[in-house]
């Protein structure tokens, strides 16, 4: 293998709450009478040191801010490039340390996240870290650290409407995130988190039958079908299973798993992670699929040479073979073994390109 085709590794990145922490470090500094760091290094929970290079840097009469330009290396973040600010002000005597959001940074409005409706969506992890280091600087000082620390992220407002805040009730940003200040390149961890956090808020808002849906399609569809809300939607996108472990631990009375007919028959043949990376859809167990529901021999041949699962679909379809259906109940099955008599009602509904539904395994307890 040459070098241009060696497989490039990726590069890791930095959590928002690592960049508000060096933020703040930053500020904290000029606030108490020295000059900015620039670099500015921190220590990550897993004993990194990364140095962050500052993009702003102002102070005034009992204030100071810092900004930061997240760099999430090659994992594609919705916030990389974006800048995250700390403005640090002085506060009265005895306040501590208190948390404000400022412009593109969220406010919790609805229960069941790490934080109570109305405090300012900074994760529980960045606000140890950013306490811990006014906290020094202020000690070094001779001070107390009773300040407080507006973190805010130009255009986060916009950025949010990319991520599932609107959804979990955070309005007005972003958040700031991580536990370990690590972004690890095309992780699921993200997404799974953002999952359990659905799974989180659902149940704290009573809501007592949730959609984990593929994608955007299947999430119409089912909405439109079972007349759900929006707050009653799992975007789970290729991570079934992760959902499914998460709702065996934390049950919700009712759950509809929705996708395409493609996805779908991965989760059928058993497959837990839809992604085509780790699973593909089976044109060989599809034909074989519909040999059992009755097809003639040279239908099944035809789907086995096909080129996709749609291909296969429409010969189905165009034959009056249910093999949506058939799918749908196979799919419900492996579901059903991973909530391991969770006491869930489950159900998978299949869903064409148009949203058309063509699988319906029934509604059935877990």
């Amino acid at each position: 293998m040459s070098d241009i085709d060696a497989p490039k590794s990726l590069r890791s990145g930095w959590t928002t709450g690592a960049c508000a922490t060096a933020a703040v470090k930053a500020a904290c500094s000029a606030l108490f009478g020295h000059s900015f760091p620039d670099p500015v290094e921190i220590v990550l929970p897993g004993g990194q040191r990364p140095g962050f290079p500052l993009a702003c840097a102002q102070a005034g009469d009992g204030w100071a801010r810092a900004g930061v330009v997240k760099d999430a290396g090659d994992d594609p973040d919705v916030t990389h490039g974006a800048t995250i600010v700390a403005t640090v002000r002085k506060g009265a005597p005895g306040c501590g340390i208190v948390f404000r959001a400022g412009p593109g940074v969220g406010t919790v409005t609805r229960p069941g996240l790490p934080l109570p409706p109305g405090e300012p969506a900074i994760n529980p992890v960045p606000r140890r870290l950013m306490a811990a280091q006014a906290e020094a600087i202020a000690r070094q000082a001779g001070a107390a650290a009773d300040l407080e620390i507006e973190i805010s992220v130009p255009g986060g407002e916009r950025l949010a409407a990319r991520t599932w805040n609107p959804r979990l009730g955070i309005v007005g940003g972003i958040s700031i995130l991580g536990t370990t200040g690590v972004v690890v390149p095309y992780s699921c961890s993200a997404w799974i988190h953002s999952i359990q956090r659905g799974i989180d808020v659902a149940r704290a808002c009573g809501i007592v039958h949730v959609a984990g849906c593929v994608g955007h399609t299947s999430e119409m569809a089912v909405r439109a079908l079972r007349g759900l809300p929006e707050d009653a939607v799992i975007d789970m996108g290729d991570f079934v299973g992760g959902m499914l472990k998460y709702l065996r631990r934390h049950p919700i009375p009712r759950v509809t798993i929705a996708g395409g007919f493609a996805k779908l028959s991965k989760l059928a043949a058993g497959h837990l992670d839809l992604h085509f990376k780790r699973s593909q859809v089976d044109l060989a167990d599809l034909a074989g699929r519909l040999r059992s529901l009755g097809a003639p021999a040279g239908l099944a041949e035809r789907a086995a040479a096909g080129n996709t699962a749609l291909d296969v679909l429409e010969l189905a379809r165009a034959g009056g073979w249910p093999l949506g259906d058939m799918v749908a109940g196979d799919a419900l099955a492996v579901a059903r073994r991973a909530l391991d008599g969770a006491g869930i009602e489950v159900e998978v509904l299949v869903f064409g390109r148009r949203g058309e539904l063509v699988g319906d395994s029934g509604l059935r307890p877990a």
